[in-house]
């Protein structure tokens, strides 16, 4: 396989998920996040030990695109922790669950090499990454049966004993698609998380082979330097969605969109600097392991705000959101590095450029009983208004707002700026 070859594996592994992040959103809307991701790391498992069979480019095209599909469990993780959890601390706890599932992948660029380099000591060459490849494939099947047998949906119980008893309505996931794609917040949310996980993906994707070709690197030494990157994940993110919730207690929803976009927009300064530094390898590890301290941290920060989009369409918004980080990483990818207009360093220069530009979309967030960025809260809608308007008065009346109603006391506590003005009495 050539260069080309590879770039285009690269980018349908995270085109792959793009959809399917959507959908899991959907399902977990409607049937809960245990068994989604359970399913998931189950069906994706095949693709994995496939993986040691390949013989062609399309073939390894194939198994890492639908490999990829196993990246939409973030979403599963991101709804199941959202639930879990309360407003208050909702930040920092999807943050530490979605950091520490990101940090697989910096494990990945380290261990895999490690274990194809101690198997190849007695076995030939391309019998030994073929060999490599079981490692993964037996962790999926592994935690996806550990997930189905232990896991449990709700803080009440599972989705379906809880449907079976009536304690829980059957959820409309068409409804709550629609809802959730006609909430512009949503949408400036996918763009930015395109600029966050888009860009950890990407170089991921580019980082280990940069170290080889740019400084003549040896590929393992260059595959631990480049795992530097992912490791970031066992703390920034976590870091991300502490300051998220830290903003949160003295200015509210307004708060965490500033962290944001701060956040951010220093990734993207140190992603320009970055490409500056091409010169020297110890000045680029120094930059890089910044630039993906902010991206981790951004992240984090990114789905402190998410669960506040909407309560009722919790899982859409979070798998488009999700999906965008994906799409963000195919753009990324193929105007930057697989076209072959820009050497690396260039793509990574242009990339942090791109990144503080489509931050901005972040200014444009603004809830109505909170604020945003730059304009106070209306003073009129409250909370119950703003997330219970979703149901029908028939639905209310069957009991299936009663959990966004439980978000709103919970929320109005947290997310309301302290110079808010006080709304009218809540409709109850």
């Amino acid at each position: 396989m050539d260069i080309v070859d590879i770039g285009n594996a690269g980018v349908a592994a995270v085109t792959g998920t793009i959809l399917c992040r959507v959908l899991m959103g959907v399902f977990c809307d409607t049937f809960g996040p245990r068994m989604g991701y359970a399913l998931l790391m189950l069906m994706t498992a095949p693709a994995v030990f496939a993986m040691a069979t390949v013989t062609s480019p399309i073939g390894f095209l194939l198994c890492r695109f639908f490999i990829g599909f196993g990246l939409a469990t973030f979403v599963a993780c991101q709804f199941w922790s959202s639930v879990m959890f309360t407003p208050k601390i909702v930040g920092i706890a999807n943050a530490t669950s979605a950091g520490w599932g990101n940090l697989g992948g910096g494990v990945t660029q380290f261990l895999i090499p490690a274990v194809f380099t101690a198997i190849k000591a007695t076995h030939p060459v391309n019998t030994a990454w073929r060999w490599a490849f079981f490692l993964p494939g037996c962790a999926h099947i592994f935690v996806g049966v550990i997930v189905l047998a232990f896991a449990q949906d709700l803080p009440d119980g599972q989705y379906a004993a809880l449907k079976k008893s009536g304690a829980m309505e059957q959820p409309s996931g068409f409804i709550s698609f629609k809802q959730a794609v006609s909430n512009y917040r949503m949408w400036m949310l996918v763009l930015s998380y395109g600029m966050c996980f888009g860009v950890e993906l990407t170089m991921n994707n580019v980082v280990t082979s940069y170290f080889v070709d740019q400084f003549n690197v040896e590929l393992v030494t260059a595959g631990l330097l480049g795992s530097l990157f992912g490791m970031m994940n066992l703390f920034a993110r976590s870091v991300g969605g502490f300051i998220s919730d830290q903003a949160a207690q003295r200015y509210g929803m307004r708060g965490r969109l500033w962290a944001l976009w701060i956040c951010q927009t220093v990734e993207g300064a140190l992603c320009v600097i970055m490409g500056f530094c091409k010169d020297s390898l110890g000045l680029t590890i120094f930059v890089m392991v910044c630039f993906s301290t902010c991206v981790q941290a951004s992240e984090g920060a990114s789905y402190g705000v998410v669960p506040f989009v909407s309560k009722r369409s919790l899982g859409v918004v979070s798998g488009f959101v999700g999906a965008g980080g994906n799409a963000g990483s195919a753009i990324t990818q193929v105007i930057f590095f697989k076209s072959g207009a820009y050497e690396t360093y260039e793509g990574i220069q242009l990339m942090g450029v791109m990144i503080m530009v489509i931050t901005l979309v972040v200014t444009t967030i603004h809830f109505p009983m909170w604020g945003g960025m730059f304009f106070k809260a209306d003073g009129v809608t409250t909370e119950e208004d703003y997330y219970c308007s979703a149901y029908s008065e028939e639905e209310k009346q069957k009991g299936m707002a009663t959990a966004a109603y439980k978000f709103s006391a919970n929320a109005r506590n947290t997310e309301r700026p302290p110079d808010a003005p006080e709304p009218p009495t809540a409709n109850l």
